[in-house]
This record gives C-alpha cells, structure tokens and sequence, in this order.
C-alpha cells in the first residue's frame, strides 16, 4: 500500500476501466496494492477483460473483482452496488471513468442520442457518487475523482450533449465536495484534453478519410486545433493526477476541476 494513502483506504473502483485511461488508473492502483474493482459493460469471459484482470494481480492488486453494468440503465448502476454491498465491499476510492461520445451539429441531436450521452456521462456519475458516500461518510475518509474533460470547461462545436454533460460533471464535482467538506471525503474532476484512447478513434478516422492523410497527421491535425503541443496525452498521466487526489497529502483539495491539457484551457 502506497504510505500515502490512507490506511483503510484499499479499495477502487474504476468504471469505464477497460478503455485506456481506465486501464491506466486501474494499474496505477494495483501497483499501489489496492485492491481493484473493474467495471465495464464487456463480459467477464471476454479475453481483453481475462487478460487485463490477470494483469493486475500481477501489478499488485490485493484483490480484483470485476463488474459488468450498463451505466445507461439505472438498474444496472443500482444492481451493481447491491452485489458489492451483499459481498462486504466498500468502495474508498471511487473513480467515475466512463464516457461516450457522439459529435454532430445541434440540429441533428435526436433526442435518444442526446439522453444516451447525458445519462452514461452525467447520470452515471451521480448514481454512482449515491452509492459511495454514505459508507464514506460512516468511516470519515473517501475519495470521489470525476474524470471530466477539458469539455467541461470550455465548449467545441458539433459536441453539444458531451460538452453539456462534461459541464454537468464538474457542476455536481463541486456541489458533493461542499456536502462533505467536514465528512474527511473530498471530490475532484480531472479535465485531460486530447488523449490516447479508442474514445477518439471515430474522429482520427474521419480526419484520415477527410484530409487522406495518415493517421499521425490526422492526430495533429485534430489535435493542434486545441492543444499546444500538437501531440496527444499519455493515460498514465491521467491516473498519476487520480493517485495523488487519491492519497492523504491531497485531503484540502476538493471541489477543483484539474486540467491536463498541454495548455488547452489556458489559452
């Protein structure tokens, strides 16, 4: 267990965890002795999700468990913290990961589109931070990280239900960190800018078909618009952001909204 992380505080749970910044935060807390909790919606027999459950416990993990749930589906959510609840496991640490994206002007968001975003990338979060904070709040100490976007501070074009909810997200982040300011459980987002994840796949593909480009010049192209660097965010530097909202030495921050966005926002 890494010192600085409190003691009784061994348990994560990682939603959306088998994209690449989830997979990223998951093996940052194995390697810190935690034991994991790996949401996604795959099957628990699928190889990918076999594989990296096994990574894990190689990392360190002291325990890996994994849950499948649709977080479109409030009975999934609710489901899913039943099964933990009646197996003894109480969340510390919660990570709400887990995101979907669909881009394209006002006018063409059809109303199951834009609930479909909003309930994955914004209702999820706040079902799942229900769940977490009364145990929290019985032991005095918890941890809520939201990874939000840098969508969440600014907007962009043709992202309305995405930058709505990733707004939405930074919103409840700060109203749950003012609710338990006194309870020892502090609540942070996490804003990256363009990173390495299957997330952007769907519109590196469409610059490469747009442009005829390869793909790294469809990267740049896509991400210089933004970000400074030109270059997209490594996910092991999301989650060494989460390790230390994580651990004690971060118990006075709460209620922020953190960029890592090579200067995105700052612009």
């Amino acid at each position: 267990m890494n010192k600085e992380v409190k003691g009784n505080a061994s348990t994560v749970l990682v939603t959306g965890a088998m994209g690449g910044i989830g997979q990223a935060l998951c093996s940052m807390f194995a390697r810190q002795a935690f034991s994991v909790v790996v949401h996604d919606i795959h099957e628990e027999t699928s190889g990918s999700v076999t594989s990296f459950l096994h990574t894990l416990k190689e990392q360190g993990a002291s325990l890996v468990r994994y849950c499948k749930a649709d977080l479109s589906s409030m009975d999934d959510i609710d489901s899913m913290f039943h099964g933990l609840d009646k197996d003894g496991v109480s969340v510390d640490v919660l990570v709400n990961n887990a995101s979907i994206q669909k881009t394209m002007p006002i006018e063409d968001f059809d109303a199951e589109t834009w609930s479909s975003v909003l309930s994955v990338n914004l209702t999820a979060v706040y079902r799942c931070i229900h769940h977490v904070v009364p145990a929290m709040k019985k032991r005095q100490w918890g941890r809520i990280i939201n990874i939000a976007s840098a969508h969440g501070l600014v907007g962009s074009v043709h992202k309305a239900a995405y930058v709505a909810a990733k707004h939405g997200v930074v919103g409840l982040t700060k109203v749950v960190a003012l609710e338990n300011a006194k309870q020892g459980i502090t609540a942070n987002s996490i804003c990256p800018g363009w990173t390495e994840t299957p997330l952007l796949e769907p519109q590196i593909n469409a610059r490469v078909e747009e442009l005829g480009v390869s793909r790294d010049e469809a990267i740049y192209d896509l991400v210089i618009e933004k970000q400074p660097s030109g270059t997209l965010i490594d996910p092991s530097r999301i989650a060494g952001l989460a390790s230390y909202l994580a651990s004690d030495v971060a118990d006075n921050v709460t209620g922020t909204a953190i960029p890592i966005d090579s200067g995105w926002t700052c612009q």
